[in-house]
């Protein structure tokens, strides 16, 4: 691809119809504002989504090419998304892609929503340009990583053996692993909450949480935690 929505061997313009699956209405916004000028880039949303009930009924109705999902959503997250439109993805004609957009990088995260049936998993440090160059390639049935993701889904697959279940961890939200991890890797709770567009406030909710389901007292406690279960 020359340009965005331009076929390098054949120098058309593409097109590809998008839906916006993400519980932050800003991050939504910016990715609309980033890739959604059809003309230049090719990409048309044509629906948006902030849980999973809304994802299920908007990806019905429009049936688009790709879908952008966030991993963490309110109602079962990205894998619920991915489990109700199976007969989507499985269609002979027109099947449905989706791509992975999340903040988060965590292995488990990228693994659940590739068994799932996701075509990539790219993380909302990509750049426009990218993420355009991505959405076309899921099109085009390709996969499609950020640097070093791509060794979770290897390394996942290649072994025979199933992951053991953490019952302390089974126990927090997808949020509040997401906060956790965080946590660990010393962000402050100004940084978490730019980063996870949410509230002060709802940062330290979250790990309040953490810390009593886990039966943890200070955030000291939980990096040690998080760091032996190699979450960081």
């Amino acid at each position: 691809m020359t340009e965005a929505g331009v076929n390098a061997g054949t120098g058309e313009h593409r097109h590809v119809r998008v839906v916006l699956v993400d519980d932050h209405r800003m991050f939504r916004t910016g990715v609309q504002a980033e890739i959604g000028e059809t003309e230049r880039t090719g990409v048309e949303v044509v629906g948006e989504a902030a849980d999973v009930d809304q994802a299920v009924t908007v990806i019905t109705a429009t049936r688009p090419e790709v879908v952008l999902l966030d991993v963490h959503l309110p109602g079962g997250g990205g894998v619920e998304v991915l489990r109700r439109c199976a007969p989507l993805m499985a269609a002979a004609e027109n099947p449905v892609r989706f791509l992975a957009l999340s903040v988060s990088d965590a292995a488990e995260d990228v693994i659940g929503v590739i068994r799932g049936g996701a075509r990539g998993y790219v993380t909302k440090t990509i750049t426009g340009t990218d993420l355009v160059d991505s959405v076309f390639r899921v099109q085009d049935g390709d996969a499609v990583f950020s640097p070093r993701l791509a060794g979770f889904v290897l390394d996942a697959f290649a072994s025979t053996d199933a992951p053991p279940v953490d019952e302390d961890l089974d126990r927090l939200t997808q949020r509040e692993r997401e906060v956790l991890r965080l946590i660990a890797r010393g962000y402050a709770y100004k940084e978490i909450a730019k980063q996870l567009f949410i509230s002060v406030k709802t940062v330290e909710s979250h790990v309040s949480a953490v810390l009593r389901k886990l039966q943890l007292s200070n955030r000291h406690e939980l990096t040690r935690w998080a760091t032996a279960r190699r979450l960081v």
